[in-house]
């Protein structure tokens, strides 16, 4: 995600997670080592605490079990403050002077791509558990996060298929909403639907009562929001204060995705309808179970957001790699990687896509209700066909490019 798209945590303070942070296990000379790099304090801590949190319930996890290969896996772990500065210095810590095996971070774009290029530089693993807007293609990342055409596939059939199909889009004036605008406008005339606008909002705009003018006139029957950011969350009070969420149904392919959900009143955000890899209720063994130890560590699930679940099985399919391929070496575990590894977390099934390095997974269409998202129908392993677009390690391994995704 881009910085820009963070910018509303700020507004979610509030959100903050209970119980103290497992410490880090104390290095033995046979230990494998994980970097993590994450925001855990400044504005986005909201998305870094519950990120660190997941990612150290899942190494004591995995100690608790053994071990990987016999050896206990430990943590050294960099928190950047929300400083983007601070990214590139401690990837470089990472490699140079901490020779981690595989390192797991970053949460905005801009962070993703300073860790990214150190990591290929110095030849070491690294995992990206974050929603994004596609199009990374390097055979040294894996990205476990949902990408635009991901959730726009479900939802807005889904969503057209409850309220009709003319739809109005509102998205946010950067690459991850011009993006995602164009991924809903394709979908939308793929399921027999038009557009009857699409109208795009610097990051800063916080008033839209003339935007809600223009829907009114539009008459759509849907309106799809891509909006980013804490000025933006203001278009979801003011839609419910103008007397039109009952009148117009509303979906969005960002509310939610780190519990901003919770920061709307069930008046102004109940019904808004959304599509991610994870919601708290869902209702599975694993799930279940993955609530169950959160509970035990923290005291507390209400932090659990899909970036954490995301982080979580990103560990885990690195966790499966090494086991396959007896080794934590950087290309045997790639390789391992490459066949197609699956795990089953608390979201579902999770595979690995060796043409993209980037996650096949369940997507669950979801009805904000009450501060919390119910899911309301399943698609199984929805493929990253963004990113496939443009993405072929199997046939170029050596592609190191972000592509901008043209639809």
């Amino acid at each position: 995600m881009s910085l820009n798209r963070r910018e509303f945590l700020g507004a979610t303070a509030a959100l903050t997670t209970a119980g103290a942070l497992l410490p880090s296990a104390t290095l033995a000379a046979d230990s494998i080592k994980l970097g993590s790099i994450l925001d855990t304090s400044g504005i986005f801590d909201a998305y870094g605490k519950p990120m660190d949190q997941a990612l150290r319930l899942a190494i004591g996890e995995i100690n608790a079990g053994g071990g990987l290969l016999g050896r206990e896996v430990d943590v050294l772990s960099y928190d950047t403050q929300s400083d983007m500065a601070l990214y590139s210095q401690y990837a470089q810590k990472l490699t140079r002077q901490d020779q981690v095996d595989v390192v797991h971070g970053g949460i905005l774009s801009a962070s993703r791509e300073a860790i990214r290029q150190t990591m290929r530089k110095s030849k070491t693993l690294y995992f990206y558990n974050v929603q994004y807007e596609g199009g990374v293609c390097d055979r040294n990342i894996f990205v476990t996060g949902v990408t635009p055409s991901q959730q726009v596939e479900v939802l807005v059939p889904y969503a057209m298929k409850k309220s009709g199909p003319k739809v109005h889009i509102l998205a946010a004036d950067y690459n991850y909403g011009q993006i995602t605008a164009r991924w809903i406008q394709k979908f939308v005339e793929e399921n027999g639907g038009e557009v009857v606008a699409t109208d795009f909002f610097p990051l800063d705009v916080s008033d839209f009562g003339s935007t809600i003018t223009k829907i009114q006139q539009t008459a759509p029957d849907l309106v799809v929001a891509p909006l980013v950011g804490g000025a933006h969350l203001s278009f979801f009070r003011q839609w419910a204060a103008a007397g039109m969420k009952d009148k117009i149904a509303l979906a969005s392919t960002t509310m939610g995705v780190g519990n901003e959900h919770k920061v709307l009143t069930p008046e102004e955000g109940n019904g808004i309808m959304v599509a991610y890899n994870y919601s708290q209720e869902l209702d599975t063994p694993e799930n279940r179970a993955f609530k169950e130890k959160w509970e035990a560590a923290y005291g507390d699930t209400s932090a659990i957001h899909e970036l954490a679940v995301s982080t979580y099985q990103g560990i885990m399919l690195w966790a499966e790699g090494v086991k396959k391929a007896g080794t934590v070496d950087r290309m045997p575990v790639i390789e391992a990687l490459e066949t197609g590894i699956s795990i089953v977390g608390p979201a579902g099934n999770i595979a690995i896509d060796p043409q993209t390095h980037h996650a096949t997974l369940d997507v669950h269409v979801m009805e904000v209700e009450n501060q919390g998202m119910t899911v309301m129908e399943t698609f199984n392993q929805v493929a990253p066909v963004d990113t496939q677009q443009v993405c072929n390690l199997q046939e170029n391994p050596d592609d190191n490019t972000q592509y901008e995704i043209q639809i």
